[in-house]
């Protein structure tokens, strides 16, 4: 498990480097947040990536979305396809090389906009305080698919050096609570927080790692393209 000081260190030094902007995947341990009421919350505690290369507790997904009219020979409604970005391996994208330059020019900026690859990303961790009527896998531990509002909350208090421990530590950890209301039509999760205390986790929840194990958060990002996938989603777009 990476220390509080070697997350702090890579989180800034990505965000020295240039050019480095949900819908969740059907599983039912992905844990759907997002399906709360407006005005309630819910309390999460964080887990670490069983990948110990993985300097975070989380992975990004970067995803391009790609709408139709219609598929030939199907139905005539609209369609959207999902393509993962080229550059979650540090290649070239051909859709975002063909995008950049509508930012210059502002009749083509909305449709930049929409074409942009749009990041969410992974966690995993234990669900402590769960306002939903749902059925609890039998594996307690949970997948989480967060958006870049609440990312750049959870992001910006690791960096925040009142922060302590590193709030996936066992012992000295502490929950995160989204609390979901609604901005005009939208959403918002911005007041969302941490838990003011550090808490350790109870035998049950230590037991449920030791069954199960933690995830492999990389396991649960598309797979690389292919010199011929690359070329479809080229044809695509």
């Amino acid at each position: 498990m990476a220390s509080l000081a070697e997350i702090r260190a890579k989180l800034s030094s990505m965000e020295s480097k240039p050019g480095s902007n949900n819908s969740p995947q059907s599983d039912n341990a992905i844990y759907p947040f997002w399906n709360i009421d407006e005005g309630t919350s819910t309390v999460l505690r964080f887990l670490p990536d069983s990948d110990a290369d993985n300097t975070f507790f989380w992975v990004e997904r970067q995803m391009i979305r790609l709408t139709f009219p219609g598929v030939i020979g199907g139905e005539n409604r609209p369609v959207t396809v999902q393509v993962p970005c080229m550059e979650m391996w540090g290649d070239t994208c051909p859709v975002l090389s063909e995008v950049r330059p509508w930012f210059k020019d502002p009749s083509l900026e909305d449709m930049g906009r929409k074409y942009w690859k749009k990041r969410s990303y992974i966690f995993q961790g234990f669900v402590t305080d769960n306002p939903l009527n749902e059925t609890t896998p039998e594996n307690p531990i949970r997948r989480f698919v967060i958006g870049p509002q609440i990312f750049n909350i959870i992001k910006g208090a690791l960096m925040d050096p009142d922060m302590e421990n590193i709030p996936t530590d066992y012992v000295n950890g502490c929950d995160f609570r989204v609390t979901k209301t609604t901005k005009g039509q939208y959403a918002d999760y911005s007041t969302s927080n941490w838990a003011r205390k550090d808490s350790a986790l109870d035998e049950t929840q230590l037991a449920a790692i030791d069954t199960n194990g933690l995830f492999a958060l990389s396991d649960y990002l598309p797979a690389q393209p292919s010199a011929e996938h690359y070329n479809v989603i080229s044809e695509m777009f």
